[in-house]
C-alpha cells in the first residue's frame, strides 16, 4: 500500500532530510551536513570568467572584452553554463548591467552556473568587517537579479591576531549572517578551499560543518590543496560541494613545481560523492588561455560525460 503523501513523505521523496529543511537558518537550525542527493551523478561544464582575467584587466579598447563577451563564447563552445567572477562587472555595478547580462545568456541559451567574489572575514569586529559582509549580501542580491544561484566566497588569510579557533568564529559567524541573507534569495554560497585558515581539510569541514545554513557549503576548488595527498583532502570535502572549480595542475606540499591534474581521478572523486551540479574549468596555467582553453574543455567534456 503506498505511503500517504504527508509533509515526511514527501521530503523524504524529495531527497531532502526533514531535520534540514530549515530554508531560512532559523536558530536552532542543525549544522551543514553532506549534500543529500537522489540519484546518480551529474556533471555539467561551465567555464569561469576568471580563466580570461589577463584580458578583462587590460580592458584594451582595440580588442574589447565584456562579460556579454563571455558569455558568448561561451555559447559558442557548447558549455552547459557560464561563471561570471563579479571582478570584472564594468565600475559602478547597474542594475540595467546584470539585466543586459541576463538577457544574452539566455538568449545565447546559457545558464549562469554561478558568481565569485573576493571577501575576507578573518577581521576584527568593526566596520571592515561589516562592509565585507554588506560586500558578500550585495553580490548575493544581484546575483539573485542576474540568475546566478550560487556565488564563491573566501574565508580569509592567516591573520597573526586571531588564534586559528576564534579566527574560525569569524568566519562562521559571517557565514551564517551571509547564509540567512542568500537562503531569502535561494542562492548558495559555497566556501572556497584558498589557503588562508582553510588551506588544510579539516579546517575547512570544521567551518562549514558548523554553519546552520543549508544554503551553504563548498566550492571545491581541485588545484588548490596544496599538500601532501590533494586527491585525498578533495575526497574529504567532495560530499560537502555545492559547485566545482577544475584547475588543470595542483601543486603537491614541499614541491617546486606544478604537475598536470589526474583528470579521471578527479572525475571519479566528484562520482564517488554523487556530485550533481556544475565543473567549471578555472584556467590559471600559465599557457595562454585564448589557445588553451578551447583544448581543455574539448577533454574535459568526454571525461564528465563517462
Amino acid at each position: 500500500m503506498k505511503a500517504p503523501l504527508n509533509r515526511r513523505n514527501f521530503l523524504k521523496s524529495a531527497g531532502l532530510s526533514v531535520a534540514g529543511v530549515g530554508l531560512l537558518a532559523a536558530p536552532g537550525a542543525r549544522a551543514v551536513e553532506p549534500v543529500n542527493r537522489t540519484g546518480k551523478p551529474r556533471l555539467g561544464l561551465s567555464l569561469a570568467a576568471y580563466s580570461f582575467r589577463v584580458t578583462f584587466k587590460a580592458n584594451n579598447p582595440a580588442k574589447p572584452f565584456t562579460l556579454l563577451d563571455f558569455v558568448d563564447y561561451c555559447a559558442d563552445h557548447n558549455l552547459a553554463g557560464a561563471e561570471i567572477t563579479s571582478y570584472y562587472f564594468p565600475d559602478p555595478v547597474t542594475d540595467e548591467f546584470i539585466l543586459r547580462l541576463k538577457h544574452r545568456a539566455f538568449v545565447r541559451g546559457i545558464p549562469i552556473s554561478g558568481s565569485a567574489v573576493g571577501n575576507n572575514f578573518v577581521l576584527p569586529k568593526g566596520p571592515k568587517r561589516d562592509e565585507q559582509i554588506a560586500m558578500v549580501k550585495k553580490w548575493i542580491d544581484r546575483c539573485s537579479l542576474l540568475g546566478a544561484p550560487h556565488i564563491r566566497v573566501f574565508a580569509g588569510p592567516v591573520n597573526k591576531e586571531f588564534a586559528m579557533p576564534d579566527a574560525k568564529k569569524l568566519v562562521i559567524e559571517a557565514l551564517e549572517e551571509c547564509g540567512a541573507h542568500a537562503a531569502t534569495k535561494g542562492i548558495f554560497l559555497g566556501l572556497e578551499n584558498h589557503g588562508g585558515i582553510v588551506a588544510e581539510p579539516q579546517d575547512l569541514l570544521d567551518i562549514v560543518r558548523a554553519v546552520k545554513s543549508p544554503w551553504v557549503g563548498i566550492n571545491l576548488d581541485t588545484g588548490n590543496f596544496q599538500t601532501d595527498d590533494p586527491y585525498t583532502d578533495l575526497a574529504k570535502c567532495a560530499p560537502y560541494a555545492v559547485n566545482v572549480q577544475y584547475k588543470v595542475e595542483i601543486h603537491r606540499r614541499g614541491e617546486k613545481l606544478k604537475e598536470i591534474a589526474d583528470l579521471p581521478r578527479v572525475i571519479k572523486i566528484l562520482r564517488d560523492a554523487n556530485y550533481q551540479g556544475y565543473v567549471a574549468l578555472e584556467h590559471e596555467a600559465k599557457e595562454d588561455p585564448w589557445q588553451t582553453v578551447p583544448g581543455w574543455l574539448e577533454i574535459l567534456r568526454p571525461a564528465m560525460a563517462a
